[in-house]
């Protein structure tokens, strides 16, 4: 078997035996070793590789919180607020106002010919416009004789028109689920909220829950993207994964060039505690060095910006009511309970402070019942946990992935209006985490906030918001921390530090190629640093190429 070893300006390993070195020896998409080029002569016959000697390698980034739907989405309509990139590199424009949505989602109306198809438009984000809700009303404006909806940017919310409304079979009185908005006639107002209300209505019109559901093209979609952002491995987290489902993930990671691994999560919809970790069990033996299967995806409440976050007490700071619980305690403590006893790891995505403690009782009740030496159950974006909930945390073992990025998307607003200046200067405690000595991964959310790990990372050591002011300067963490969070921390939550993460002997030979040194810039030029591509178990993927 051939051995191949590259050089570079610099390998950053995040191996804390040998940091840096200049040349990494692969062979049959693994590691031989890192090091000088003299040190891995040593291991025979090679061929040198100089294509990265003006680049800088590091592990491939590993995004522990991101959606496949992602790449699907760009097929619909963008409309939020901050400016985007879709998967072909073109550039969208932020849009401003409700008019300036209704406006885009009608001349995308316009230009379909068949008056039946939906119009489906993402990234809505009313919490900059004056907290302006989309009824049924405003989404009339786009179409009547076609269903429009809109998802919102926070993917926990959901707007549609009466014609959607009509076809979903709710345009009627006598809704009384706190996820369903009435209005003054006491019909739906257009609002849907919690993905228990959205996905029977979004399978209307081709959506799973708040996505639009995979298919080939748009898991090739997300690849792309995961390229172009030196991400070899990510999670799709959080699917109603089925046989039919795995099928196609099987065969669209299985093809030759396919350029990163999924790990896929099978969220905890449809299916009783039990048969959902007998599921996850069963799929075992189908993971491959592409598709990572076995865990599953819990969600115990909203989003902050969107009011259904369950917070505890004294609750939003401008009064709204609390948000919306997503789970029965007795169910997620059954969950827990039986993965368990399978050892089947659980990630649960918890929002709001209330949301977390319920996690963390939860886990410990069933820890109490049934011991784990190392079970790494993670907390997704947790973004209000207090000093005293990661001591728990750390207590029971758990792992924690932070929200990185919400300090600069929506930073601003939760000073001013969700959670008030002090809760939101600890927001996503990065610090704190370490500190308490839980293993800590940053995330994107991907397509919640673009797929973009060094953006990320740049989120968690500078804490900017969009207005430019620092958010809890005292949650900043260190470029080093930043940087081993979206490598060996992400690995570590997936319980693949022993594959992924870092480049040493080994490991699966994944690298994001960089043009420039990350360890190097100053702090505030991170997010500026440019991927040339990927190399994912051996193989090279051009940004430029894909």
């Amino acid at each position: 078997m051939r051995t191949t070893i590259y050089s570079a300006k610099k390998i950053i390993t995040m191996n804390a035996n040998r940091p840096n070195v200049s040349h990494v020896a692969v062979r049959g998409g693994r590691i031989l070793g890192a090091g000088t080029l003299a040190e891995l002569e040593g291991w025979g016959d090679y061929v040198l590789d100089e294509r990265f000697k003006d680049k800088v390698l590091m592990p491939g980034f590993v995004e522990g919180h991101g959606h496949s739907a992602a790449g699907a989405l760009w097929d619909h309509v963008y409309v939020g607020w901050f400016d985007d990139v879709d998967s072909d590199g073109k550039r969208w424009s932020g849009l401003k106002s409700v008019d300036d949505v209704v406006e885009r989602l009608k001349r995308a109306g316009d230009e379909m010919t068949d008056q039946t198809t939906p119009v489906i438009g993402w990234g809505f984000d009313p919490i900059y416009m004056s907290n302006k809700r989309i009824g049924r009303a405003d989404l009339d404006r786009v179409s009547t004789t076609r269903p429009v909806v809109v998802m919102q940017a926070s993917g926990h919310i959901m707007n549609v028109n009466t014609r959607a409304l009509e076809l979903a079979g709710m345009l009627r009185t006598g809704h009384t689920h706190p996820g369903i908005p009435l209005g003054d006639d006491g019909l739906p107002a257009g609002e849907l909220k919690s993905p228990e209300i959205m996905t029977p209505v979004g399978r209307h019109f081709g959506l799973d829950s708040v996505m639009v559901t995979a298919n080939e093209a748009s898991l090739r979609n997300y690849a792309r993207l995961c390229v172009r952002a030196g991400v070899t491995t990510t999670t799709d987290l959080g699917v109603e994964l089925d046989d039919t489902l795995l099928g196609l993930y099987e065969n669209v990671t299985g093809e030759p060039d396919y350029p990163v691994c999924l790990v896929v999560l099978r969220i905890a919809f449809g299916a009783t505690p039990t048969d959902l970790v007998d599921y996850c069990v069963s799929t075992r033996n189908r993971t491959t060095e592409r598709l990572d299967l076995g865990r599953i995806k819990v969600i115990a409440d909203g989003s902050i910006q969107g009011f259904t976050a369950r917070l505890r007490w004294p609750g939003y700071y401008n009064g709204a009511e609390n948000g919306l619980w997503y789970i029965a305690p007795s169910q997620l403590e059954q969950i827990y309970e039986l993965a368990l006893m399978k050892n089947v790891q659980v990630h649960t995505h918890t929002n709001g402070d209330e949301a977390t403690q319920l996690a963390i009782d939860c886990l410990g009740s069933a820890l109490g019942k049934i011991g784990s030496a190392d079970h790494r159950f993670t907390l997704q974006h947790c973004q209000l946990a207090s000093t005293a909930q990661f001591r728990q945390m750390a207590s029971l073992g758990m792992c924690v992935n932070l929200f990185a990025n919400h300090h600069f998307y929506w930073g601003d607003e939760h000073s001013h209006l969700t959670v008030g200046p002090e809760r939101a200067k600890r927001m996503n405690a990065c610090r704190t985490a370490l500190e308490a000595g839980v293993p800590m991964t940053i995330h994107s959310d991907v397509p919640v906030t673009p797929l973009a790990p060094l953006f990320t990372a740049w989120a968690a050591v500078n804490r900017l918001t969009a207005s430019g002011r620092v958010l809890g300067a005292h949650q900043c963490i260190s470029v080093h921390e930043a940087l081993r969070a979206i490598t060996l921390g992400a690995a570590y939550t997936l319980k693949l530090d022993d594959e992924i993460g870092s480049i040493e002997v080994g490991k699966r030979a994944d690298f994001a190629v960089l043009e420039g040194d990350p360890t190097e810039v100053d702090p505030i030029s991170l997010k500026d640093v440019r991927v040339w591509g990927t190399v994912q178990g051996g193989r090279i993927f051009a940004a430029a190429d894909i």
